[in-house]
Protein backbone atom coordinates (compact mmCIF):
# COMPACT_ATOMS: atom_id res chain seq x y z
CA UNK A 1 0.00 0.00 0.00
CA UNK A 2 1.53 3.49 -0.60
CA UNK A 3 1.40 5.69 1.80
CA UNK A 4 2.43 8.99 0.20
CA UNK A 5 1.86 11.33 -2.90
CA UNK A 6 4.01 9.97 -5.87
CA UNK A 7 5.62 14.07 -6.07
CA UNK A 8 7.04 13.25 -2.01
CA UNK A 9 7.76 9.52 -2.51
CA UNK A 10 10.55 11.09 -4.98
CA UNK A 11 11.94 12.96 -2.32
CA UNK A 12 12.44 10.01 0.05
CA UNK A 13 15.26 7.56 0.66
CA UNK A 14 14.27 3.99 -1.39
CA UNK A 15 13.23 1.68 1.23
CA UNK A 16 13.50 -2.07 1.54
CA UNK A 17 10.70 -4.48 1.34
CA UNK A 18 10.58 -6.45 4.46
CA UNK A 19 10.32 -9.82 3.04
CA UNK A 20 12.43 -9.49 0.06
CA UNK A 21 15.25 -6.95 0.34
CA UNK A 22 13.84 -5.24 -2.99
CA UNK A 23 13.08 -1.65 -2.93
CA UNK A 24 9.35 -0.97 -2.09
CA UNK A 25 6.80 0.11 -4.09
CA UNK A 26 6.86 3.74 -2.40
CA UNK A 27 10.37 3.90 -3.70
CA UNK A 28 9.67 3.01 -7.34
CA UNK A 29 10.07 5.61 -10.13
CA UNK A 30 6.77 6.36 -12.34
CA UNK A 31 6.69 3.45 -15.22
CA UNK A 32 8.14 0.05 -15.34
CA UNK A 33 10.86 -0.88 -12.98
CA UNK A 34 12.90 -3.93 -13.13
CA UNK A 35 13.13 -5.80 -9.93
CA UNK A 36 16.07 -8.09 -9.75
CA UNK A 37 15.77 -11.46 -7.54
CA UNK A 38 17.63 -14.28 -6.67
CA UNK A 39 15.47 -16.54 -8.09
CA UNK A 40 16.45 -18.70 -11.65
CA UNK A 41 14.87 -19.62 -14.83
CA UNK A 42 15.38 -22.82 -16.33
CA UNK A 43 18.68 -22.51 -17.71
CA UNK A 44 20.18 -20.50 -14.63
CA UNK A 45 20.07 -16.94 -15.33
CA UNK A 46 18.39 -14.66 -12.92
CA UNK A 47 14.68 -14.30 -12.37
CA UNK A 48 13.35 -10.36 -12.31
CA UNK A 49 9.87 -9.13 -12.66
CA UNK A 50 8.25 -5.79 -12.95
CA UNK A 51 6.22 -3.39 -11.17
CA UNK A 52 4.62 -0.09 -12.00
CA UNK A 53 2.43 1.99 -9.64
CA UNK A 54 -0.23 4.32 -9.51
CA UNK A 55 -1.43 6.93 -7.76
CA UNK A 56 -5.16 6.79 -9.55
CA UNK A 57 -6.92 4.12 -7.72
CA UNK A 58 -6.28 1.53 -5.36
CA UNK A 59 -6.49 -1.47 -7.77
CA UNK A 60 -4.16 -4.17 -8.64
CA UNK A 61 -3.49 -5.94 -11.75
CA UNK A 62 -0.91 -9.20 -11.03
CA UNK A 63 -0.09 -10.43 -15.00
CA UNK A 64 1.24 -13.98 -15.54
CA UNK A 65 3.27 -13.99 -19.16
CA UNK A 66 3.33 -16.95 -20.90
CA UNK A 67 5.55 -18.22 -23.22
CA UNK A 68 5.50 -21.83 -24.42
CA UNK A 69 6.69 -24.92 -22.04
CA UNK A 70 9.09 -27.83 -22.05
CA UNK A 71 8.88 -31.06 -20.11
CA UNK A 72 11.45 -33.34 -21.79
CA UNK A 73 15.54 -32.75 -22.14
CA UNK A 74 15.62 -31.50 -26.15
CA UNK A 75 12.79 -28.61 -25.45
CA UNK A 76 14.26 -27.25 -22.09
CA UNK A 77 18.51 -27.76 -23.31
CA UNK A 78 18.51 -24.44 -25.35
CA UNK A 79 21.37 -26.22 -27.38
CA UNK A 80 19.07 -28.59 -28.98
CA UNK A 81 15.68 -28.32 -30.97
CA UNK A 82 12.74 -28.16 -30.17
CA UNK A 83 13.42 -25.23 -27.90
CA UNK A 84 9.77 -24.28 -27.27
CA UNK A 85 10.11 -21.90 -24.35
CA UNK A 86 11.13 -18.83 -23.68
CA UNK A 87 14.44 -19.15 -21.53
CA UNK A 88 14.98 -15.48 -19.84
CA UNK A 89 13.16 -13.16 -17.96
CA UNK A 90 14.93 -10.11 -19.37
CA UNK A 91 14.15 -11.05 -23.06
CA UNK A 92 12.22 -8.76 -25.05
CA UNK A 93 8.75 -11.41 -25.26
CA UNK A 94 9.23 -10.44 -21.37
CA UNK A 95 9.11 -6.82 -21.16
CA UNK A 96 6.09 -5.02 -20.60
CA UNK A 97 6.96 -2.09 -22.25
CA UNK A 98 7.64 -3.48 -25.77
CA UNK A 99 3.95 -5.21 -25.22
CA UNK A 100 0.75 -3.80 -26.56
CA UNK A 101 -3.13 -4.31 -25.41
CA UNK A 102 -3.46 -3.79 -21.92
CA UNK A 103 -0.03 -2.37 -21.46
CA UNK A 104 -1.63 0.27 -23.82
CA UNK A 105 -1.79 3.44 -21.29
CA UNK A 106 -2.20 5.49 -23.80
CA UNK A 107 -5.70 4.27 -24.98
CA UNK A 108 -8.06 5.63 -23.08
CA UNK A 109 -10.41 2.83 -23.36
CA UNK A 110 -7.75 0.83 -21.13
CA UNK A 111 -9.53 -1.04 -18.06
CA UNK A 112 -6.09 -1.47 -16.08
CA UNK A 113 -4.84 2.18 -17.04
CA UNK A 114 -5.39 2.97 -13.49
CA UNK A 115 -4.28 0.28 -11.61
CA UNK A 116 -1.05 -0.69 -9.82
CA UNK A 117 0.90 -3.53 -11.90
CA UNK A 118 3.05 -6.02 -11.01
CA UNK A 119 4.32 -8.28 -14.19
CA UNK A 120 5.67 -11.83 -13.59
CA UNK A 121 8.08 -12.72 -16.32
CA UNK A 122 7.79 -16.60 -17.83
CA UNK A 123 11.27 -18.21 -18.19
CA UNK A 124 11.00 -21.90 -15.97
CA UNK A 125 8.81 -23.40 -18.77
CA UNK A 126 6.79 -25.32 -16.28
CA UNK A 127 3.51 -22.62 -17.27
CA UNK A 128 4.46 -20.85 -13.81
CA UNK A 129 4.04 -24.55 -11.66
CA UNK A 130 7.03 -26.07 -10.74
CA UNK A 131 8.20 -26.83 -7.69
CA UNK A 132 12.29 -27.19 -8.66
CA UNK A 133 14.97 -28.61 -10.74
CA UNK A 134 14.69 -31.30 -12.85
CA UNK A 135 16.94 -33.77 -14.79
CA UNK A 136 16.80 -34.64 -18.04
CA UNK A 137 18.60 -37.79 -20.16
CA UNK A 138 18.29 -37.95 -24.41
CA UNK A 139 20.26 -38.74 -27.51
CA UNK A 140 21.06 -36.03 -29.58
CA UNK A 141 21.06 -36.03 -33.17
CA UNK A 142 24.37 -38.04 -33.40
CA UNK A 143 23.30 -40.67 -30.82
CA UNK A 144 25.45 -39.51 -27.88
CA UNK A 145 23.73 -39.61 -24.47
CA UNK A 146 23.12 -35.89 -23.17
CA UNK A 147 21.95 -35.08 -19.41
CA UNK A 148 20.59 -31.56 -19.15
CA UNK A 149 19.35 -30.07 -15.50
CA UNK A 150 16.20 -27.40 -16.44
CA UNK A 151 15.54 -24.89 -12.80
CA UNK A 152 11.46 -25.55 -13.14
CA UNK A 153 11.24 -22.90 -10.84
CA UNK A 154 7.97 -21.34 -11.58
CA UNK A 155 6.76 -21.72 -8.38
CA UNK A 156 9.40 -19.97 -6.37
CA UNK A 157 9.65 -17.34 -8.85
CA UNK A 158 5.93 -16.43 -8.64
CA UNK A 159 6.03 -16.35 -4.84
CA UNK A 160 9.27 -14.35 -4.35
CA UNK A 161 6.94 -11.67 -7.10
CA UNK A 162 3.36 -11.86 -4.76
CA UNK A 163 5.33 -12.19 -1.42
CA UNK A 164 6.53 -8.15 -2.61
CA UNK A 165 3.49 -7.59 -3.56
CA UNK A 166 2.14 -8.86 0.18
CA UNK A 167 4.41 -6.74 1.34
CA UNK A 168 3.57 -3.48 -0.60
CA UNK A 169 0.07 -3.54 -1.16
CA UNK A 170 -1.22 -4.15 2.13
CA UNK A 171 -4.85 -2.74 1.09
CA UNK A 172 -6.62 -2.80 -1.78
CA UNK A 173 -9.66 -2.35 -3.43
CA UNK A 174 -10.06 -4.79 -6.34
CA UNK A 175 -7.51 -7.67 -7.98
CA UNK A 176 -7.40 -8.74 -11.09
CA UNK A 177 -5.14 -12.13 -11.72
CA UNK A 178 -4.54 -12.08 -15.78
CA UNK A 179 -2.49 -14.14 -17.83
CA UNK A 180 -1.68 -15.14 -21.50
CA UNK A 181 -1.00 -18.56 -22.81
CA UNK A 182 0.74 -20.42 -20.09
CA UNK A 183 0.79 -17.44 -18.26
CA UNK A 184 -3.41 -18.27 -18.05
CA UNK A 185 -2.84 -21.47 -16.21
CA UNK A 186 -0.21 -20.10 -13.90
CA UNK A 187 -3.14 -17.54 -12.98
CA UNK A 188 -5.30 -19.81 -12.78
CA UNK A 189 -3.57 -21.59 -9.94
CA UNK A 190 -1.78 -18.42 -7.57
CA UNK A 191 -5.58 -16.64 -8.02
CA UNK A 192 -6.61 -18.81 -4.89
CA UNK A 193 -3.69 -18.24 -3.22
CA UNK A 194 -4.08 -14.47 -3.76
CA UNK A 195 -7.62 -14.28 -3.19
CA UNK A 196 -7.13 -16.26 0.21
CA UNK A 197 -4.72 -13.28 0.95
CA UNK A 198 -6.97 -10.33 0.19
CA UNK A 199 -9.98 -12.24 1.45
CA UNK A 200 -11.98 -8.63 1.71
CA UNK A 201 -11.48 -7.49 -1.61
CA UNK A 202 -13.04 -8.81 -4.99
CA UNK A 203 -10.52 -10.86 -7.04
CA UNK A 204 -10.85 -11.75 -10.90
CA UNK A 205 -9.07 -13.98 -12.67
CA UNK A 206 -8.78 -13.43 -16.47
CA UNK A 207 -6.97 -16.41 -18.27
CA UNK A 208 -6.26 -15.80 -21.92
CA UNK A 209 -5.71 -18.58 -24.46
CA UNK A 210 -4.99 -21.89 -22.14
CA UNK A 211 -8.80 -23.38 -21.88
CA UNK A 212 -8.40 -26.26 -24.35
CA UNK A 213 -5.24 -28.56 -23.06
CA UNK A 214 -7.80 -31.85 -22.08
CA UNK A 215 -5.47 -34.64 -23.07
CA UNK A 216 -5.09 -37.81 -21.19
CA UNK A 217 -1.59 -37.56 -21.58
CA UNK A 218 -1.27 -34.18 -19.77
CA UNK A 219 0.15 -35.90 -16.59
CA UNK A 220 3.82 -36.49 -18.66
CA UNK A 221 4.05 -32.80 -17.98
CA UNK A 222 2.60 -32.07 -14.31
CA UNK A 223 5.39 -34.66 -13.65
CA UNK A 224 7.89 -33.64 -14.69
CA UNK A 225 7.69 -30.23 -13.47
CA UNK A 226 6.09 -32.26 -9.81
CA UNK A 227 3.49 -29.67 -9.99
CA UNK A 228 1.15 -31.72 -7.02
CA UNK A 229 4.37 -30.71 -4.39
CA UNK A 230 3.34 -26.84 -4.34
CA UNK A 231 -0.67 -27.54 -4.18
CA UNK A 232 -1.59 -25.58 -0.73
CA UNK A 233 -3.17 -27.51 2.40
CA UNK A 234 -6.88 -26.75 1.02
CA UNK A 235 -9.73 -29.59 1.28
CA UNK A 236 -10.14 -28.74 -2.02
CA UNK A 237 -6.73 -30.49 -3.10
CA UNK A 238 -7.07 -33.19 -1.18
CA UNK A 239 -5.88 -36.61 -3.08
CA UNK A 240 -4.68 -34.80 -5.73
CA UNK A 241 -1.49 -36.26 -7.67
CA UNK A 242 0.44 -35.09 -10.82
CA UNK A 243 -1.44 -38.35 -12.19
CA UNK A 244 -4.61 -36.78 -11.12
CA UNK A 245 -4.71 -32.74 -11.08
CA UNK A 246 -5.93 -30.87 -14.27
CA UNK A 247 -6.03 -27.14 -15.24
CA UNK A 248 -9.62 -27.17 -14.62
CA UNK A 249 -8.94 -28.57 -11.01
CA UNK A 250 -7.04 -25.22 -10.50
CA UNK A 251 -9.96 -22.79 -11.32
CA UNK A 252 -12.21 -25.43 -9.30
CA UNK A 253 -10.12 -25.23 -6.18
CA UNK A 254 -9.37 -21.76 -6.08
CA UNK A 255 -13.18 -20.84 -6.56
CA UNK A 256 -14.43 -22.99 -3.99
CA UNK A 257 -11.94 -22.10 -1.32
CA UNK A 258 -12.22 -18.59 -1.97
CA UNK A 259 -15.99 -17.09 -2.16
CA UNK A 260 -14.20 -13.19 -3.15
CA UNK A 261 -12.86 -14.94 -6.44
CA UNK A 262 -14.78 -14.56 -10.04
CA UNK A 263 -13.43 -16.99 -13.08
CA UNK A 264 -13.21 -16.08 -16.48
CA UNK A 265 -11.74 -17.37 -19.54
CA UNK A 266 -10.89 -16.18 -23.56
CA UNK A 267 -10.11 -18.53 -25.83
CA UNK A 268 -10.20 -18.68 -30.06
CA UNK A 269 -11.98 -21.58 -30.62
CA UNK A 270 -9.05 -23.00 -33.40
CA UNK A 271 -6.62 -21.65 -31.73
CA UNK A 272 -3.41 -22.72 -33.54
CA UNK A 273 -0.50 -22.76 -30.60
CA UNK A 274 -2.99 -24.93 -28.01
CA UNK A 275 -3.56 -27.31 -30.92
CA UNK A 276 0.42 -27.90 -31.56
CA UNK A 277 1.53 -27.73 -27.95
CA UNK A 278 -1.55 -30.49 -27.66
CA UNK A 279 0.66 -32.67 -30.28
CA UNK A 280 3.72 -32.04 -28.85
CA UNK A 281 2.23 -33.82 -25.82
CA UNK A 282 1.59 -36.80 -27.61
CA UNK A 283 -1.74 -36.16 -29.01
CA UNK A 284 -2.04 -37.16 -32.62
CA UNK A 285 -3.27 -33.99 -35.51
CA UNK A 286 -6.38 -34.74 -36.30
CA UNK A 287 -7.22 -36.88 -33.42
CA UNK A 288 -9.01 -33.94 -31.33
CA UNK A 289 -11.52 -31.28 -31.87
CA UNK A 290 -10.28 -28.29 -29.83
CA UNK A 291 -13.88 -26.46 -29.31
CA UNK A 292 -15.04 -29.29 -28.06
CA UNK A 293 -12.13 -29.67 -25.57
CA UNK A 294 -12.57 -25.96 -24.95
CA UNK A 295 -16.46 -26.45 -24.28
CA UNK A 296 -16.05 -29.47 -22.39
CA UNK A 297 -13.64 -27.68 -20.14
CA UNK A 298 -15.94 -24.95 -19.77
CA UNK A 299 -18.44 -27.49 -18.63
CA UNK A 300 -16.23 -29.15 -16.01
CA UNK A 301 -15.48 -25.83 -14.16
CA UNK A 302 -19.73 -24.58 -14.75
CA UNK A 303 -20.63 -27.69 -13.37
CA UNK A 304 -18.35 -27.47 -9.78
CA UNK A 305 -18.04 -23.73 -8.96
CA UNK A 306 -21.34 -21.65 -8.75
CA UNK A 307 -20.06 -19.07 -11.05
CA UNK A 308 -17.29 -18.79 -14.17
CA UNK A 309 -17.75 -16.89 -17.14
CA UNK A 310 -16.37 -17.52 -20.88
CA UNK A 311 -15.86 -15.05 -24.28
CA UNK A 312 -14.99 -17.54 -27.09
CA UNK A 313 -13.97 -15.86 -30.19
CA UNK A 314 -13.81 -17.51 -33.71
CA UNK A 315 -10.13 -18.22 -35.60
CA UNK A 316 -6.95 -19.43 -35.02
CA UNK A 317 -5.01 -16.54 -33.21
CA UNK A 318 -3.35 -17.27 -30.30
CA UNK A 319 -4.00 -14.28 -27.18
CA UNK A 320 -5.66 -11.37 -26.86
CA UNK A 321 -4.27 -9.30 -23.88
CA UNK A 322 -1.05 -8.63 -25.06
CA UNK A 323 -2.27 -7.44 -28.45
CA UNK A 324 -4.37 -4.41 -29.52
CA UNK A 325 -7.09 -7.27 -30.66
CA UNK A 326 -8.20 -6.49 -26.97
CA UNK A 327 -9.94 -3.31 -28.32
CA UNK A 328 -10.80 -4.75 -32.08
CA UNK A 329 -12.57 -8.15 -31.26
CA UNK A 330 -16.85 -8.28 -31.39
CA UNK A 331 -18.03 -11.52 -30.94
CA UNK A 332 -22.07 -11.70 -30.73
CA UNK A 333 -21.96 -7.87 -30.82
CA UNK A 334 -19.70 -7.38 -28.34
CA UNK A 335 -16.48 -6.10 -27.87
CA UNK A 336 -13.95 -8.08 -25.88
CA UNK A 337 -12.54 -4.97 -23.99
CA UNK A 338 -16.32 -4.09 -22.89
CA UNK A 339 -17.11 -7.39 -21.69
CA UNK A 340 -14.05 -7.20 -19.55
CA UNK A 341 -14.90 -3.46 -18.27
CA UNK A 342 -18.19 -5.23 -17.38
CA UNK A 343 -16.16 -7.97 -15.38
CA UNK A 344 -13.47 -6.16 -13.88
CA UNK A 345 -16.76 -4.13 -12.64
CA UNK A 346 -18.46 -6.85 -10.73
CA UNK A 347 -21.30 -6.18 -13.48
CA UNK A 348 -22.76 -10.06 -14.86
CA UNK A 349 -21.69 -10.72 -17.90
CA UNK A 350 -22.58 -12.90 -20.48
CA UNK A 351 -20.85 -15.78 -22.01
CA UNK A 352 -20.26 -14.78 -25.10
CA UNK A 353 -19.60 -17.33 -27.96
CA UNK A 354 -18.41 -17.87 -31.90
CA UNK A 355 -20.78 -20.60 -32.13
CA UNK A 356 -23.57 -18.16 -31.82
CA UNK A 357 -22.03 -15.50 -34.06
CA UNK A 358 -22.73 -14.64 -37.50
CA UNK A 359 -19.45 -15.61 -38.98
CA UNK A 360 -18.72 -18.56 -36.65
CA UNK A 361 -15.97 -20.22 -35.25
CA UNK A 362 -13.98 -20.54 -38.03
CA UNK A 363 -12.92 -16.88 -38.91
CA UNK A 364 -11.48 -14.64 -36.58
CA UNK A 365 -13.88 -11.67 -35.44
CA UNK A 366 -13.53 -8.48 -36.84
Amino acid sequence: MKFCLFALLLMLPIAASAQTGLPSVDGLEEGWNTLETDGQCSAGTPFQFYAKPSNASNNLLIFFNGGGACWFGQACDLSSEPNIHSPFADMDANNPNLAEGIFDFENTENPFADYDIVFIPYCTGDVHIGSGARSYSYQDASGDEVSYTAQHNGFENSMKSLNWIYDNFTAVDNVVVAGSSAGAIGASFYSGLIAEHYPSSPVVVLADAAGGYRTALLPVTLKAWDSAAILPDWEEYAGETNDSLSFEDFYIASKNHNPNLRLAQYNAAEDEVQKSFTHVIGDAPGSFSLPLRILTNYQEIEGATDEFFSYTAGGAVHTILRSNNFYEYEVEDTRFVDWVQDLIDGKQVQDISCVDDAAGCDEAPK
